[in-house]
């Protein structure tokens, strides 16, 4: 089973390249763009040689499903996910889009990722030990690895150029680089779509630890964009077996980063041990295909 690292399309104009998804340019269709989602997977912001089969296939249905469900909260970019409701220039890739391609509304990017946490783990685990702090913000003492914050915090980090890191940053530089008002506004819906979803994923018996956001202004109107909930951009831990004070299974790229870091990668190695970049063994290929699909399949299914 063949990954696809990159589309080809060639009738439409690539616009962008990011670590997952291609972004086309429709001609008949200017307000529009078509969002492809590849198999392409990154860990630490470095975009691995090799790719994960259905992946693509796999965020999209996860993001179709969770823009549809918190649609009662923000408007989302999505136009439709069907093949033969788009530009008939983009009907003739069928074969290559079905099921991983979306024709979204173009929107003015807001450049903040907004990160909502509902436990601390990754860097803010990793913040927290060094200062008591996360992204700034001051936190009690005695926090365990993996507890759950009293109530879900709201950590922004810059939104990187490929091949950069994004950064963690505070609040208010966050305010500073959007605005009071836009930030103020993305905080509080941020975290009314984490509380939402994290209360239907625990029916299901999952603990979304923490997740990213997008968002884009259309005409003034803030509305989500890019994808929603998926493996990629959240932490989905099983409920059962759940402890505080130590690192949880998990059905995200956590298994990936922790096989780069086992492999020595650090920052200033992200070309890899020799500079040839940093392929994934099958085993690897297959034990994140498998959590990617068990996600999903648990909140679909």
């Amino acid at each position: 089973m063949a990954a696809l690292i990159n589309s080809n399309i060639p009738q439409l104009k690539l616009l962008s390249k990011g670590k997952v998804r291609d972004i086309y340019a429709t001609t008949s269709s200017p307000n529009h763009l078509l969002f492809v989602a590849s198999d392409r997977i990154s860990a630490y912001d470095v975009i691995l040689k090799n790719g994960i089969p259905d992946k693509g296939r796999v965020l999209t249905e996860l993001s179709l499903f969770w823009f549809d469900k918190l649609e009662h909260i923000i408007s989302n970019h999505v136009i439709t996910s069907r093949i033969e409701e788009m530009p008939e220039e983009v009907q003739q890739y069928k074969e290559q889009l079905e099921g991983r391609s979306i024709l979204v509304r173009k929107a003015e990017v807001v450049p903040l990722e907004a990160i909502v946490r509902g436990y601390i783990t990754g860097s803010a685990w990793a913040e927290y030990k060094r200062t008591r702090t996360v992204h700034g913000i001051p936190q009690p003492e005695g926090f365990l690895e993996s507890e759950k914050f009293p109530t879900p915090l709201f950590t922004p980090s810059t939104k990187a150029e490929q091949g950069a890191h994004d950064e963690n940053i505070s609040p208010e530089r966050a305010a500073s680089l959007i605005g009071q008002e836009l930030y103020d506004k993305i905080s509080a819906v941020a975290v009314k779509l984490y509380t939402t979803a994290a209360e239907y994923a625990a029916t299901r018996g999952l603990i979304i630890a923490d997740t990213k956001f997008e968002f884009g202004l259309v005409d003034g109107e803030l509305i989500l964009i890019d994808e929603a909930l998926t493996p990629d951009s959240s932490r989905y831990w099983p409920q059962e077996g759940y402890v505080p004070g130590r690192g949880q299974p998990s059905f995200d790229k956590q298994y990936l980063r922790d096989w780069l870091t086992s492999q020595g990668f650090r920052k200033g190695l992200e070309g890899g041990p020799d500079g040839q970049g940093w392929t994934m063994s099958d085993e690897v290929v297959q034990g994140t295909r498998e959590r990617y699909l068990s996600a999903r399949d648990i909140l679909l299914k």
